[in-house]
């Protein structure tokens, strides 16, 4: 397939969690906030929770900017970075299948991963899990925050904090809620305590092995899958001994396997599904 011309762009998801894909020097128009959320508007647009825009990079193969669907910018993003390695393979801007990308958040390994011709899945390294407060970040004395109370309304929540490139905060619960998930959501990605906000993830512990997440994205709102969270979820989990280094991270979308090495490195595997390829009129 030829690669993305003026005005074009190709639509992927990764189990329900949808980008645009755009080639930033042939897209003929800047990438501003207001066009970004215009092009995610789903009544109005295309619609989509975020748009990987390719870039030049002089530290990896490939180069990508992550912009979220109100137009503010994203570090990272596990599925953003299986389709965009995807979409560079279906396109014809690559036929390696292993990649490294550079994304604000750290340069990444992907590994496209064939079966009888066809991409089956694409494995990601991630990076490494952070803790430090400082790094993720986290107002306050420098420290760990992990199973720390935080005062919201008349309530406390019991939180853990990490940083895989981008910042979360990871609420272990009983049960899972979605009517939860929309309350808690929006006042924990914008509480002080997080200067840069923070994504945010209800989580149940099934097993040793298996999660289940639900996800609040900052600067998206509620998604049916997020890579970044599955690893998130996955290393808090780990560093509290909830699970072990290999974890299922089962979303409404689908399930992510996630591998959390002895020093926090993390891999991400999983599908990223082409949708249509477009033009705006």
């Amino acid at each position: 397939m030829a690669k993305l011309r003026d005005g074009e762009f190709a639509k992927y998801h990764g189990l329900g969690n949808d980008y645009l894909v755009i080639d930033g020097a042939r897209f003929g128009a800047r990438l501003t906030p207001k066009r970004v959320r215009a092009l995610c508007e789903r009544n109005r647009g295309p619609g989509a929770d975020g748009i990987v825009e390719l870039v030049p990079s002089r530290r990896a193969d490939f180069g990508l900017h992550i912009h979220n669907p109100d137009g503010s910018r994203a570090e990272k993003s596990g599925n953003g970075l299986r389709i965009f390695a995807r979409a560079l393979y279906d396109l014809g801007y690559t036929r390696r299948t292993q990649l490294r990308l550079e994304t604000p958040g750290g340069i990444v390994e992907a590994e496209l991963v064939l079966r009888g011709g066809a991409i089956d899945q694409i494995r990601v390294e991630m990076g490494r899990a952070r803790f430090a407060s400082p790094e993720i970040p986290v107002a306050g004395p420098a420290r760990e925050v992990l199973d720390e109370p935080l005062q919201i309304g008349a309530e406390v929540l019991q939180i853990s904090c990490v940083s895989v490139g981008n910042p979360h905060c990871v609420v272990f619960v009983p049960e899972l809620s979605r009517k939860e998930l929309l309350r808690l959501g929006p006042q924990l990605e914008r509480h002080p305590l997080f200067p840069q906000r923070i994504n945010v993830q209800l989580a149940r512990v099934v097993s040793r092995r298996t999660i289940d997440v639900l996800v609040w994205e900052r600067g998206a709102g509620e998604t049916q899958a997020s890579g970044t969270s599955s690893c998130a979820v996955a290393a808090v989990a780990r560093r509290l001994d909830r699970a072990g280094p290999r974890v299922a991270i089962r979303l409404p979308g689908g399930t992510l396997p996630v591998e959390v090495a002895p020093d926090f490195s993390l891999r991400l595997a999983g599908p990223a599904t082409p949708v249509y390829r477009g033009r705006l009129l």
